[in-house]
């Protein structure tokens, strides 16, 4: 026992980092004192006295006009690349509808919807009941979609007197690059929690700004769910970052709590990925609770946030299956669960506890997937499968033919992180602290964690707050979090490029705390030996300081540049179609195609379509299979009756798919239709053996050469360089059945 301790004490003083948590920032440099001699010094020690009101109070508003000014400029510069990239301002009305492309333009259109309604009533019943975006269904679309804020803006914009002087559309994107600068201003207060500098937050601030490339796609993506939600996930985080500091009495901790409720649910409301983002905090939780770093009421309250939220959005998307289903929540139900009944779990040596944790893991694991297996078939819930098959699919795990996880994996976006991202943030100096920053601290993490692990003294609970003041090697809470938020996210990120969002605004935050933060300098002072107060606070601020003027130097130039330059936006030939289209067809009539392209019929014209991009739900998904196959080897017969199944009056073809070489062979859309209905693909190539040769031309082909079979079925109706749209006639006998299509 006693070569143990020793051993430990050893550990503990390797670093020589020691840190004071007092919001002052007190000096934390300490010997390593015995502890019949720590009450007796301590007043020695106590430091200098608390600094005078007005010096807080000019430096705290310092901060804030700086967050709020770091804030309004990112939503400046966003705006002006937005304007500029598409002369928004001098556009008309269906081509500003236009510019919104894919999913954006199914959200705003139900935006759109509201405002257009008779009375708010009628509008959100048009919502609850609707039967225009899936035809021959009429389905919740504030159960399926999280389109909570568009139907808060309609009903601010018809409250609201503007009406006169600002047009729907421009108070809906001014919303939206609001809310941008809300969460530059959370990245910013992160920041400063973190370091005690509000300095860091300039510099998290104008990381994000210059790294936009790779932080932020909302200036040509405006209606995006995660532009609604990421600004009130990173309000989340700096609300978890405050209540995990030390000090906070039982006023400011019930405040804070009440903020990180409302930031998730704000978070959960406006994105329906909200389940998978909280699954990875958990997790994050759940590590901090395994090596001590955090109380077990510190888990409890993380853990119970989370389900609030998740259940306040559940009662309001009307008791949506899909978050019942959610990982996250057989999780948090499985780790209060286990916790509760495993006695003893922080008590015993180093063998003991790390025996006990190995079992406390794999009791959660095991339990989580057995409640979400059990869910699942309780609820009958298959809307969230694609996402799992595209994670097999990834990682080798499932099968590669699967139509819907091809659809993800074919996608740039949802390849691995290019390594040229790295060139980018390191171009900005944002790669090299940061990097530093995470090794030091998971080195020092690991440290802290094997001396939680070894030490038994406290009879297995978090030691009390001020204790870590005691230890020569110690890592606070609201780093630690910070610190495995930041790796977590960041691991996802080179997994699955699109999410890397997540994660380049937190390392901005990460990186400025390295810089402007006490710890690393503290080790680096200490290593040469020449750390004292003064020492440590000149470099605290004279580096970040010369990182902006080089920042400034190097890239404001090239910023106002690029804010500057005049694009002019040009698609003459969906104007056409959209036109003819509003003009020419029926108010009811139904419309299919790709999903894309889909949901900008939806809302420039307002006809009825067959299926759209918000992929949630099985059966849109297999209609959209279906719809697709007129990009397949398929007979006019079957592709005739395919479409009058899912309703449709009109079909509208686009050469850019059926002739498309934006892909590699094998991961264009009318190769994964040959995969998923067994035939060979087009072009030179290996195929797989077990694939055959169709009997049928592609449909997509054959319909243009004025076949009998397909001019008794089609008519063309429109025509230009891009698309072409047909009529569906009406057979005179009923077509042959459609044969089932091999997965």
């Amino acid at each position: 026992m006693n070569i143990r301790k020793r051993g430990l004490s050893r550990l503990r003083s390797y670093s020589g980092i020691s840190h004071d948590l007092s919001d002052e920032g007190l000096s934390g440099e300490r010997g390593h004192l015995r502890a019949s001699e720590r009450e007796k010094d301590s007043q020695k020690r106590s430091g200098p006295s608390d600094p005078p009101p007005w010096r807080t109070t000019a430096v705290m508003a310092t901060g804030l006009v700086s967050a709020v000014v770091t804030g309004l400029a990112h939503a400046w510069c966003v705006y002006s690349i937005h304007e500029n990239l598409l002369w928004f301002s001098h556009l008309h009305e269906v081509e500003r509808e236009i510019s919104f492309r894919t999913e954006c333009g199914l959200y705003y259109s139900y935006y759109k919807q509201m405002l257009r309604a008779p009375s708010f009533q009628q509008g959100l019943s048009e919502l609850i009941s609707d039967n225009t975006t899936e035809s021959k269904r009429t389905i919740n679309l504030l159960q399926r979609m999280n389109i909570h804020q568009e139907v808060f803006l309609a009903v601010l914009y018809r409250v609201l007197p503007i009406q006169a002087y600002l047009e729907p559309v421009y108070f809906y994107i001014y919303t939206v690059f609001s809310l941008q600068a809300v969460y530059v201003i959370a990245l910013f207060i992160i920041g400063w929690l973190l370091s005690g500098s509000w300095l860091a937050g300039v510099l998290s601030g104008v990381w994000y700004i210059l790294n936009r490339v790779d932080t932020t796609r909302v200036e040509f993506t405006i209606s995006l769910r995660e532009n609604w939600s990421l600004p009130f996930f990173a309000l989340q985080v700096a609300a978890i970052t405050c209540y995990l500091r030390p000090h906070l009495n039982t006023i400011q901790q019930k405040v804070v709590v009440w903020l990180m409720f409302l930031a998730t649910f704000l978070f959960c409301l406006t994105w329906q990925f909200n389940q998978f983002i909280l699954l990875i905090q958990a997790l994050v939780v759940f590590s901090l609770d395994a090596v001590d770093l955090i109380s077990t009421e510190q888990v409890t309250c993380l853990y119970l946030v989370q389900v609030s939220g998740l259940l306040s959005v559940w009662l309001l998307q009307f008791c949506n299956s899909m978050i019942l289903g959610s990982l996250v929540l057989s999780f948090i139900v499985a780790a209060l669960f286990v916790k509760h009944f495993q006695k003893g779990l922080k008590s015993g040596g180093l063998a003991a506890r790390l025996g006990k944790l190995l079992l406390h893991t794999f009791l959660v694991l095991t339990l989580t997937f057995t409640i979400n297996y059990l869910a699942k078939r309780a609820l009958q819930l298959r809307s969230d499968e694609h996402i799992f098959k595209f994670i097999k699919s990834k990682f080798g795990l499932g099968p590669t033919r699967d139509f819907d996880a091809s659809l993800y994996l074919c996608e740039e976006a949802f390849g691995l992180l290019p390594l040229n991202t790295f060139e980018r943030l390191a171009e900005t100096l944002l790669a090299y602290p940061y990097l530093v920053t995470v090794a030091v601290l998971l080195a020092l993490l690991m440290m802290v964690a094997l001396a939680n692990l070894c030490e038994s003294a406290a009879g297995g609970q978090l030691l009390p707050k001020g204790v870590c003041e005691e230890r020569p090697t110690c890592i606070r809470s609201d780093v630690a979090y910070n610190l495995l938020h930041t790796v977590f996210f960041g691991l996802l990120a080179l997994s699955t490029m699109r999410m890397k969002y997540l994660w380049t605004g937190h390392m901005c935050v990460f990186a400025s705390y390295g810089v402007c933060g006490k710890e690393l300098w503290s080790l680096f002072l200490n290593m040469i030996r020449c750390n004292t107060k003064m020492k440590l606070r000149l470099i605290r601020y004279m580096v970040p300081l010369v990182i902006l003027g080089f920042l400034y130097y190097k890239f404001w130039p090239k910023l106002m540049a690029e804010v500057s330059e005049l694009r002019e936006f040009y698609d003459p030939d969906t104007v056409e179609l959209m036109t003819w289209i509003s003009s020419k067809t029926p108010k009811k009539a139904v419309f299919a195609g790709s999903m894309q392209l889909l949901a900008g019929i939806k809302l420039c014209t307002g006809r009825v379509l067959t299926n759209h991009p918000h992929y949630e739900d099985q059966a849109l998904r297999e209609r959209t299979r279906q719809v697709y196959q007129i990009y397949a080897r398929r007979s006019p017969e079957e592709v005739h009756a395919i479409l009058r199944e899912a309703g449709a009056d009109y079909v509208v073809m686009e050469d850019s798919i059926c002739y498309e070489r934006r892909h590699r062979r094998g991961c264009r859309l009318r190769d994964l239709l040959d995969l998923a209905n067994g035939h060979i693909m087009d072009g030179p190539g290996e195929n797989p053996p077990d694939l055959v040769p169709a009997s049928h031309p592609r449909f997509c082909e054959s319909i243009k050469t004025d076949d009998p079979v397909c001019t008794s079925l089609f008519t063309r109706v429109f025509q230009n360089k891009t698309f072409h749209v047909y009529k569906l006639k009406k057979s005179k006998k009923r077509p042959k059945a459609v044969e089932d299509k091999t997965q």
